[in-house]
């Protein structure tokens, strides 16, 4: 799948600290080494039927500080990010607009793109569809039957069952999240499970194929029933395939913890091999007090604000001056805050004479290094735009240096 167009990071002087980020497995502060001197990055995509609403580009934008900052830190970055594009809201949501799946993705994947452009995101080193790896997909759930680890749910009035990931097989399968059971059945249903469906061992146990039924997408493959993927098996296999496992970084929003990274995890193991060496997570984006979501439609979409003339480095800014560990709620006031700061910024930027920005480059690199600590960032570049407001005569330094610096490591084009 075509991904969005290269971005260039401009040559900045000196190497930034190791990257620590929270590990949501551990609770704890990991510092990311690589192996071999690259770093792996999977990032849970899109599923393709509604437009980038300022929640996806929170996540987007803090992997993408991840990005930068290992980069920055001497690692090279190898990165992959899926994109769902066939799974049950898609089909339901072409179906209620009575449209082809196929054409609602492929227009929804090209505003994303489009955003993510706008935006500044580095793009994944690949853009892998769901579509395009039935094959590598079924070959994982194949593998699952093979281990055991997997079984076949008969369906009245189909040739085939259903198979599932058999939990009751399988060591703990929440390390990633540690939610207790009541707390994981409290979510299911919301996040995709059926745990009330006849016949399961175990009521959290996830769809890993699910057998063709009339008027949906099915795929004919060796050893399985005509069908297409479940969704927590799609991650599991394009990770592995892709940049082989374990990567160094499995990421996405924090809705995700359980039950989608913790089965991801989970199906690997169940084949023996270790997923991840850290789960780092976007927390919530709400409006009006509650998560900002496609189901709820209380969404501000970023292709909505950039049609209404807002600078996408607004956007940008807006979001960094968030933690990505913390809930924060959207409101216009932030919007014309982030605005503000633009403007400040490149005013300051475009003198000829200003403060030293070495010391303020250590600490954008310092705070970025130290769990993604993007308001310390901003609040330095801001000190130093007030000293160049205050008075710029007298003080002989380019700014260039620390334009550059805004580009590479915070992705702010001023």
């Amino acid at each position: 799948m075509k991904t969005w167009p290269e971005v260039t990071l401009p040559a900045i002087p000196g190497t930034g600290r190791p990257l620590r980020v929270h590990d949501t497995a551990s609770d704890a502060l990991v510092t990311i080494e690589g192996s071999d001197g690259v770093a792996r990055l999977y990032v849970c995509g899109i599923t393709p039927y509604d437009a980038t609403h300022l929640g996806h580009a929170a996540t987007y934008v803090t992997f993408d500080l991840i990005n930068r900052a290992m980069r920055d830190s001497g690692l090279q970055v190898r990165y992959v990010q899926n994109v769902t594009d066939v799974d049950d809201p898609l089909l339901e949501r072409a179906a209620r607009d009575n449209r082809d799946w196929r054409e609602l993705a492929g227009a929804e994947i090209g505003l994303f793109r489009e955003d993510m452009t706008a935006l500044g995101v580095l793009p994944p080193d690949e853009l892998v569809g769901v579509v395009e790896s039935i094959d590598e997909i079924a070959q994982a759930v194949r593998q699952l039957v093979a281990a055991g680890a997997a079984y076949d749910l008969p369906n009245d009035g189909l040739d085939s069952g259903d198979i599932y990931l058999d939990l009751t097989r399988l060591d703990e399968f929440n390390d990633v999240s540690g939610f207790s059971r009541d707390q994981m059945m409290e979510v299911i249903v919301d996040r995709g499970g059926d745990p009330d469906r006849p016949g399961k061992r175990d009521p959290l146990d996830p769809l890993l194929w699910r057998a063709e039924r009339a008027g949906e997408p099915a795929w004919h493959v060796d050893g399985l029933p005509a069908g297409r993927p479940g969704w927590h098996i799609e991650c599991t296999a394009i990770a592995r395939d892709h940049l082989g496992l374990p990567i160094d970084i499995q990421g996405g929003g924090v809705d995700l913890v359980f039950p989608h990274h913790d089965m991801s995890a989970t199906q690997a193991c169940a084949v023996g091999e270790h997923f991840a060496r850290a789960f780092v997570h976007q927390a919530m984006v709400g409006l009006h007090g509650e998560k900002m979501s496609k189901s709820k439609g209380n969404l501000v979409l970023v292709s909505r604000l950039r049609a209404d003339g807002v600078d996408p480095m607004a956007i940008r800014l807006l979001l960094l001056a968030q933690r990505y560990d913390t809930p924060w709620d959207y409101t216009d006031d932030l919007l014309e805050a982030a605005t503000a700061r633009l403007a400040t910024w490149r005013a300051a930027l475009s003198v000829n004479e200003a403060p030293d920005s070495a010391p303020v480059i250590a600490a954008v690199r310092d705070a970025l290094a130290d769990n993604l600590d993007t308001p310390a960032a901003l609040a330095a570049v801001d000190a130093w735009a007030s000293a160049v407001a205050a008075d710029a005569a007298g003080m002989p330094h380019a700014p260039g240096i620390l334009a550059r610096t805004l580009d590479a490591l915070l992705g702010v084009r001023v």
